[in-house]
């Protein structure tokens, strides 16, 4: 799972927000649909429109020896979305005092993935997603920054062969760049302790660090080994930077987290919104949770 550093605390907004939901209207399908026109819950044509990415044999051999030997891969897939609609409403939520992770319970935060399926088929082999997924904005205003640098799980995540038994796919809404916070990565080749079980240490050359400015709708993926950060925005940044993620296994290792979601079978309303409460539960570490709304995740997530 994503494992930020102990002191990465974010401000309240980024967690489950300031405003504090009752049941029933976390429970409200139609009255998430009114917070976020245009987007769609439980419709099967959002999945069924999606461009799906579909690797010919040479780039997909491609994509699986650079994550071997530099721990991800970059790439550009235009899936028909409406990102600019997405980011938005990502916004609003946090202006609203809304978590940005309830952009969730909409068909279009889950589609991208869905698209990729036949490119984690082919790096995964059998594979399901993870229980674990966010929603990011971060905000130049208030000097927000992404996560610490961590390794989502580390060594263990890796075959003997190298090859990755979990990925993380991190998808910018917006654009990503190093004044609105954007991805750092150490390169899997560059770093003496990746792939070892001294890889909470950091050894490695500060000109080895790889910052990953991308446009909205690219693709980053790496594997759970590799070191990665987001850094710290700039008042000087003219939007924040939006951004989703999403972790995924082969189906032959034992599951580092339950349930796992079957692929290509798009959730119903309800245990989405379970699946969310679960995420405000599990990164409680990661922000500060009002008691009360800790309760309503508790019975929300079951």
């Amino acid at each position: 799972m994503f494992q930020p550093g102990a002191d990465a605390i974010q401000h309240p907004g980024l967690g489950w927000g300031c405003r504090v939901l009752t049941v029933e209207q976390l429970k409200d399908r139609e009255g998430w649909l009114a917070r976020a026109p245009g987007l769609h819950i439980g419709e099967d044509a959002v999945f069924r429109n999606i461009k799906a990415f579909r690797p010919g044999n040479e780039q997909a051999a491609d994509l699986d020896a650079r994550l071997k030997h530099e721990g991800y891969f970059q790439l550009r897939h235009d899936t028909g979305l409406n990102l600019d609609l997405m980011a938005d409403t990502v916004r609003r939520f946090s202006a609203d005092g809304i978590s940005p992770v309830f952009a969730f319970l909409f068909d279009e935060f889950w589609a991208p993935f869905h698209a990729l399926d036949a490119l984690y088929g082919g790096l995964l082999g059998g594979y399901g997603m993870l229980p674990h997924f966010w929603v990011w904005n971060i905000e130049p205003a208030k000097g927000d920054a992404g996560w610490n640098p961590h390794r989502d799980m580390g060594h263990v995540a890796l075959r003997p062969d190298g090859s990755p038994i979990a990925l993380t796919t991190w998808i910018p809404l917006s654009d990503a760049n190093p004044l609105n916070s954007c991805m750092y990565m150490v390169p899997a080749h560059a770093d003496p302790v990746y792939g070892t079980p001294q890889d909470k240490e950091m050894r490695f050359e500060l000109p080895s660090i790889r910052a990953l400015p991308v446009q909205p709708g690219e693709i980053l993926v790496w594997n759970q080994a590799v070191l990665h950060w987001g850094s710290r925005s700039s008042p000087r940044a003219e939007k924040s930077r939006v951004s989703m993620a999403f972790e995924f296994q082969r189906s032959d290792a034992a599951p580092f987290a339950q349930p796992i979601i079957a692929p290509g079978k798009p959730l119903p309303f309800e245990a989405r919104l379970k699946l969310i409460a679960r995420q405000v539960l599990q990164y409680r570490h990661m922000y500060k949770v009002d008691p009360a709304v800790e309760k309503l995740a508790q019975e929300l997530a079951g």
